[in-house]
């Protein structure tokens, strides 16, 4: 029993050794999408804070509705509730796990739905550092991935990977995530630009759990190093398994959201 324990162990050891970084990238993304699987539905009310290179802020109030899709990516509505300009504006977005994403934008004051075009989701969304590619639910095979390093980050040890996006029309090179070991949720993004030179850096913090298993940061700041521009995003009221389904992402009612 004891040589076959040894055995074991050595077997595991080469395994591990065996693994190239590509590998080893791409099973630590499978593993926590794994862990984000199977909440179907969710809702939550987010604030939108904008601050200038000047240190100006405005903000706006958003509702978020998210629709998981049985092999495929996710489904989500996201509704501007104020300021005045830009209430009734509505962002409906279907990711899928191939090919290019689906997407439209409502707008009231010209009362009329736009779709966005593939090769403009590297844009900004309303004026944030957020793009419309980072809105999309981030499925596994929009990357390939790379191990980089074990480091720690805010006290936690975590897994440092980079994706590259599959899609021709990203506007990044490529990603470099922090995911903490113990639950694989992300921690920090920094993006790269079509040139390869430092964009934005993304940071989550206030992690919540619900469900007993599904991990949401109420708190998520992307700074944007090129422009001195930031956002920050503040969720609270998240609420899961509340029977949404097909009916309530109808591009067509796009119009009608309230």
């Amino acid at each position: 029993m004891k040589r076959l324990c040894i055995l074991i162990l050595l077997g595991l050891s080469f395994n591990a050794a065996a693994q190239t970084p590509e590998e080893k990238g791409l099973e630590i993304a499978v593993e926590a999408d794994r862990r984000d699987s199977g909440f179907h539905d969710s809702t939550a009310s987010m604030r939108m804070l904008l601050r200038n290179r000047q240190g100006e802020e405005s903000t706006r109030d958003i509702r978020v509705k998210t629709l998981e899709v049985e092999n495929d990516g996710d489904k989500s509505l996201t509704i501007f509730d104020s300021p005045a300009d830009v209430k009734g504006t509505a962002f409906l977005s279907f990711t899928h796990k191939s090919g290019p994403d689906d997407q439209w934008l409502y707008l009231p004051a010209l009362k009329r739905v736009k779709r966005i075009a593939s090769r403009n989701k590297s844009g900004p969304f309303m004026g944030s550092e957020f793009a419309y590619e980072d809105l999309s639910s981030q499925e596994v095979e929009k990357y390939t991935y790379k191990y980089l390093r074990d480091e720690p980050y805010e006290g936690m040890d975590c897994f440092v990977i980079e994706r590259d996006p599959v899609d021709r029309y990203s506007g990044y090179t490529r990603q470099v995530v922090w995911l903490d070991k113990a639950e694989y949720r992300p921690q920090k993004i920094v993006y790269y630009d079509r040139k390869n030179s430092l964009l934005k850096t993304l940071t989550f913090a206030d992690y919540r759990q619900f469900l007993d298993r599904y991990w949401r940061a109420h708190d998520m700041f992307m700074e944007n190093h090129q422009t001195g521009k930031s956002t920050r995003l503040t969720w609270s009221h998240y609420k899961f398994r509340t029977g949404l389904t097909d009916r309530d992402f109808d591009r067509n009612s796009l119009k009608r959201v309230r």
